[in-house]
């Protein structure tokens, strides 16, 4: 149960919020972090973020009227707080828990998350969209998009402000710098000035001078508007904003509600095109632990309050993660021409261990997935032997690229997919479901999927090893299986598969890791009588033809499984079954077992895979079905 808190007790919506005295708003704000830290101890997921906005969004619901004024919060990660304030406070310690709140903002959770986010820089786009909806419409209401300053390294988020530029729409962004990397210092005196420009009188001086200034001769406004530039870039740093089409205000300090609410109120009540407004704040703020840490408790475990000590369980087995970036640094130990790629997630995907090795070998380029796969392509051009470590779930925004840059040139970019599958607690924004199926349909590609540690560790070697094109190898998040690590890999025989267990009437061939629940339903189906064989593919492309082949001729029924979506390995074995006629003579029952034709909510991987019908019993499931029996009979035994 939530703790007492005087203030937050009152507040169940942001109009309770509005109703208080401005006095009374940093003491919303005192227990809304405590509220905040005290939610994600129990919980786990994004913490520093959160803290870091807490002063804003206290500002932003005050000032604002929403949900009539839309706030949309860029990737959502920081949304915790706004969560607490908009009615889900009593709901709040099942963040990222099956049926739980989702641990992003979420359409169909609230009307105070107007759009869904969980992937970075889409807010100023949404954003622009819901303005020139609202122009349309001949409304008045506010639109504003919060964004932080990593997510300003996509691409996307400068087309958005482009567009917004040139439109002229009203439309509020607020820019929320949490690492200090664009802000000059933050004092009293820039406070003033963003006070100072963000209010009517300046605006409306400014415009009145340009119009003067326009009937001179051009050299001498040419001159003046120079001038006039300067200035503003030289006390606030916006130049560039400017350049783009927003009026500029900052910076101004996160975390001070005698700063940040009458700028907010100058610009909410302000008729110009779209404004930017400079934020300046801390991640982690208010919470010592969170502080003091390098990452500012980005995500965290379930954590004690008082010590901030996360209670993470000791791994049985190395993570996938871990296992990839170790076995990258030692192929590249052998072969200077290794160098590795990241956009914006060193130790998410592993290289961070990978960049301390190999400093100068090491190439984080932002979030900008789209950048990343065509700088990998031109290193791949030029001889070196480019790793692109990118969340499937995040890939998928760089695709145009894979196809044109990589695939069409036949460049042999090794792409390190991780988080393949379901995900656990960041659910369906985060899950890798699709790669098989988008990287698969592409001519020159070569997928593998990893079905243990071990196999991971063969497969780095596999594609350090493969000059002949573009390669690919997923692996999922969390801990292995526990198999014995080999010292180094050794590459794999390009489309080829093994056998790991054989029998004469059943065939399960898995494709990654559903390979330790195919062995156990292999034991369950043995102990009714059904003699089982066992497969991994290793790759879904090129398809191991000799492999499907023996399986559909010497046994009754098989059943193809994989961590992915339609359209991918079990389509892949169909096609070719059907083409070469081995499907004519109605003797081989086939059954494909992928990801359901639905996103699976965020709960915890076992639950998530048991939802999706790709574990041992719903295996043993499938082949019952296949031989047509009854329902009664397709019970696995506890």
């Amino acid at each position: 149960m939530p703790l007492p808190r005087p203030l937050l007790d009152r507040l169940h919506s942001p109009e309770d919020l509005r109703r208080l005295d401005e006095h009374l708003l940093q003491q919303v704000a005192d227990e809304l972090r405590a509220e905040t830290i005290d939610a994600v101890s129990v919980t786990g997921g994004h913490l520093g973020a959160g803290l870091g906005v807490v002063e804003l969004t206290v500002a932003l619901h005050y000032v604002f009227d929403t949900p009539r004024d839309r706030l949309i919060w860029d990737v959502g990660h920081q949304a915790y707080p706004h969560k607490i304030l908009t009615g889900r406070r009593g709901r709040i310690r099942t963040l990222r828990q099956g049926g739980g709140l989702s641990g992003f903002t979420r359409r169909a959770e609230s009307q105070y998350d107007p759009f869904g986010a969980a992937h970075s820089s889409t807010s100023i786009s949404a954003g622009l969209g819901m303005a020139v909806a609202r122009d349309l419409s001949a409304k008045p209401h506010n639109v504003v998009a919060v964004i932080g300053d990593g997510a300003m390294s996509a691409g996307m988020a400068y087309e958005a402000m482009n567009n917004a530029g040139a439109l002229q729409s009203r439309l509020i962004v607020i820019l929320n710098d949490n690492d200090m990397s664009i802000a000059p210092p933050v004092g009293a005196m820039s406070s003033y000035l963003a006070r100072l420009v963000s209010g009517g009188t300046y605006r409306g001086l400014r415009e009145t001078a340009k119009q003067v200034a326009k009937h001179l001769p051009s050299f001498i406004y040419e001159k003046a508007a120079r001038a006039e530039e300067f200035a503003r870039g030289f006390w606030t740093g916006g130049t560039l904003f400017e350049e783009m089409g927003f009026y500029y205000v900052g910076p101004v300090d996160g975390h001070n509600l005698d700063h940040l609410l009458p700028v907010l109120k100058n610009v909410r009540d302000s008729e110009n095109g779209p404004i930017l407004v400079h934020v300046v704040t801390q991640k982690g703020k208010g919470y010592a632990p969170a502080e003091a840490s390098a990452d500012k408790y980005h995500g965290v475990a379930t954590f004690d309050v008082v010590t901030g000590a996360q209670a993470k369980p000791k791994a049985n087995a190395p993570s996938y993660t871990r296992v990839f970036a170790e076995s990258l640094v030692r192929e590249a130990t052998e072969d200077k021409r290794i160098v590795a790629v990241t956009a914006a997630m060193p130790s998410g995907t592993g290289l961070d261990l990978f960049g301390r090795a190999f400093p100068k070998r090491t190439f984080d380029v932002g979030i900008a997935e789209q950048h990343a796969v065509t700088f990998a392509a031109g290193l791949a051009s030029e001889g070196y032997k480019p790793f692109c470590a990118i969340y499937s779930t995040f890939l998928q925004r760089a695709y145009d690229q894979v196809v044109h840059d990589v695939s069409i040139q036949n460049l042999p970019v090794r792409f390190a997919i991780d988080r393949a599958g379901l995900v656990g607690a960041d659910g369906a924004t985060h899950a890798g479901s699709f790669d098989i199926a988008y990287l698969g349909c592409l001519p020159s590609m070569v997928v593998m999927a990893a079905a243990d540690e071990a196999e991971l560790v063969h497969m780095v070697a596999t594609a350090a090893a493969y000059d002949e094109g573009p390669i690919a190898f997923r692996y999922p998040r969390g801990e292995g299986v526990g198999t014995d690590l080999p010292e180094r890999g050794v590459p794999l025989p390009i489309g080829r598969g093994r056998i790991l267990r054989e029998g004469t009437r059943i065939a399960i061939l898995s494709l990654g890791t559903r390979l330790a629940e195919s062995l156990k339903a292999a034991e369950e189906l043995e102990g009714r009588g059904l003699s089982t064989t066992v497969a991994d593919a290793r790759f879904a492309k090129p398809l191991d033809t000799d492999l499907v082949a023996r399986l559909a001729r010497e046994h009754e029924v098989l059943i193809t499984i994989e961590e992915g979506s339609i359209g991918g390995f079990g389509s892949y074995v169909l096609h070719f079954l059907s083409n070469a006629g081995l499907l004519d003579d109605g003797h081989l029952k086939v059954r494909t077992m992928i990801l359901p034709d639905e996103y699976i909510d965020h709960d915890t991987p076992d639950r998530q895979y048991a939802k999706a019908a790709l574990n041992a019993q719903a295996i043993v499931t499938k082949v019952f079905e296949a031989l047509g029996h009854d329902a009664d009979i397709l019970k696995v035994r506890a």
